[in-house]
């Protein structure tokens, strides 16, 4: 027998109220005899098995209960459809009424997709859903219209980027409760804000999975992945845990879209137009809700199905290589040539399109068909920094004349931008790799990151690795804050004005034209130097910039100058870290 087909506010498995002060606790444990609910009372239930092999019991049991199943005489273990784990992944899940909260702001319908502007943050070190919620005015002043979380799934300890979470129904404890998270949406809305969540649908964190112990076939032991054996697509009930998660954040939290991580690691990869097309069908007629792809594989048929966009990481790889001249571990792919792997970004979406990397892996598919708004193109992102051993930003490899050049590129072109905490104020701090884990575990990540960065010359010698900072050191998470009060002070202030005067050309000059922008192609004017064009409606855009070296002979002026970095609109040549940003009333 099947699990039922999934609707939104009617999850299969978990702790739902059943009326009447009831609950109904329903677990999928297909390898189990027995299962006991216990409650923190230390009271048991003994659940009734079906031929699914899922276990229920209603009770009269109201929100607030804690409980945990004991699973064939076995440790308790929690709930892995939690809403709440208040005491960690180890500890007792909570009852939750996810009905209970009062919206402020429940006429909300979201935005359309052509107003994104991307905000993404790390909930911990902006202090946790209270803390975000106070930053919520200034990230309207500076022109962001959507904040995206990373993820929020209960984690091991009180710090982790997310992507370590077990619990993926649980949003995370140690930022505040679950209404506090909803508070945070909901005063968000009020501000005009859309919200989005990177949802881990690929694998589970190395702590607290305890689904082996009962429900072994959750798992592909024959398709191996970076973090263990695949979760196994192939079974309905796996795929509707995480159709019925999605459901959760889009319509019990009211997010607006998720961003899905690292779908390439997706086996079978056919779950995804499942999942898009389970959530597409909730959507009531008039709200926008997005779904965003993280996908190495560049499958642009995705996108041209119905996934709203795809992170597009080679539009940074290509760039930082320009701007940093660095060509070690993924920057390998785009140091041959990176002044056309930027140009076929910007003229057509993706530079691999079913060509072979360094590694000789061949990925992508053609992607020019596509309009510039299924890319979302970002200078830097939690990864890019935070996958660097010491957690540095561009505004500290870079001079402030390219990075603006580089943030005014990211801004000004059809495609979606993204800007990473601290960005728009030319924040300094690093964001480092942090983990809270209990030996032996804490050893064997400390250990695991400084191996991952031996075959890189600056870390070749012992000493060196040792610099790195211990992920697992409270230290290490206090140095990745970067206060927005900043923002407001000396050349954090100078900096965050000009950064709102981009996001207010975008709104006003490019934004009412994207639904009919399309992409014209680029052209290499020199190393390091492009100019690229898009249709918008009956006006052409065009985007002319120098990260090289030396002075350029400048493109012919081409209609009204809309921005400048480093260069005049006179200008016959255009000099290093030159930008010229032109809209022409008519295409020719």
């Amino acid at each position: 027998m099947a699990p039922p087909a999934a609707q939104a506010g009617r999850p299969w498995l978990g702790a739902m109220p059943a009326g009447e002060g009831r609950t109904r606790f329903r677990l999928w444990a297909p390898d189990a005899r027995e299962v006991l609910l216990e409650l923190a009372d230390g009271a048991r239930h003994r659940l009734q098995r079906h031929d699914d092999g899922s276990f229920d019991i209603t009770l009269a049991v109201r929100p607030g209960a804690r409980y945990r199943y004991r699973i064939d005489g076995r440790d308790p273990v929690p709930d892995p459809a939690s809403r709440w784990q208040p005491d960690g992944v180890h500890g007792h899940s909570v009852v939750v009424d996810p009905h209970a909260y009062t919206w402020q702001h429940a006429a909300w319908q979201g935005r359309p997709w052509r107003e994104t502007v991307l905000y993404e943050l790390h909930v911990g070190t902006c202090g946790g859903y209270a803390g975000v919620m106070a930053q919520l005015p200034q990230l309207v002043a500076l022109g962001i219209t959507a904040i995206e979380l990373m993820p929020l799934n209960e984690f091991p300890g009180r710090r982790n980027w997310g992507y370590d979470g077990v619990l993926p129904y649980a949003a995370e404890s140690a930022y505040g409760s679950p209404d506090e998270l909803k508070a945070l949406i909901d005063a968000a809305h009020g501000h005009g804000l859309m919200v989005f969540l990177d949802a881990v649908y690929n694998h589970f964190g190395p702590e607290g999975n305890y689904l082996h112990q009962y429900a072994e076939t959750f798992f592909n032991a024959d398709a191996p992945t970076p973090w263990g054996p695949a979760i196994d697509f192939r079974l309905e009930a796996v795929q509707r845990y995480f159709i019925d998660n999605a459901l959760m954040w889009l319509h019990e939290y009211r997010f607006d879209g998720l961003r899905l991580d690292a779908v390439h690691a997706i086996v079978p990869n056919d779950f995804l137009e499942t999942l898009r097309q389970a959530i597409y069908a909730s959507v009531p007629a008039g709200r926008h809700v997005h779904l965003v792809l993280e996908n190495e594989a560049n499958q642009a048929f995705r996108l041209a199905d119905g996934y709203t966009a795809q992170w597009d990481d080679d539009f940074h790889n290509a760039l930082h290589v320009l701007l940093t001249g660095e060509e070690e571990g993924y920057y390998a792919g785009f140091s041959d040539d990176p002044t056309a792997h930027l140009a076929r970004v910007l003229g057509e979406g993706f530079a691999y399109q079913g060509q072979a990397d360094h590694r000789g892996h061949r990925r992508g598919e053609p992607s020019g068909h596509l309009p510039p708004t299924k890319f979302v193109v970002f200078a830097q992102n939690h990864d890019q920094i935070g996958n660097r051993a010491k957690g540095d930003r561009l505004s500290t490899l870079i001079a402030p004349e390219a990075l603006r050049a580089a943030l005014a590129l990211t801004a000004l072109t059809p495609m979606i931008p993204l800007f990473f905490m601290g960005e728009p104020w030319g924040a300094r701090e690093p964001f480092l790799f942090f983990t809270d884990y209990a030996p032996p575990l804490d050893e064997a990540v400390r250990e695991g990151r400084r191996k991952e960065f031996a075959h890189f010359a600056a870390f070749a010698d012992e000493a060196a690795r040792a610099s790195i900072p211990d992920p697992n050191l409270p230290a290490t998470f206090e140095a990745s804050k970067s206060d927005i009060a900043a923002s407001r002070q000396g050349e954090g202030a100078a900096f965050a004005q000009w950064f709102a005067g981009l996001m207010a050309l975008r709104q006003a000059r490019l934004v009412p034209a994207l639904d009919d922008a399309r992409m014209l192609g680029a052209q290499v004017l020199a190393p390091g130097a492009i100019v690229a064009r898009w249709a918008l409606g009956t006006r052409e855009l065009q985007v002319e910039f120098n990260f090289g070296k030396a002075d350029i002979p400048a493109p012919p002026a081409a209609g009204a100058l809309l921005h400048a970095e480093n260069a005049t609109a006179k200008d016959s040549r255009l000099g290093p870290n030159a930008l010229r940003v032109w809209l022409r009333d008519a295409l020719a």
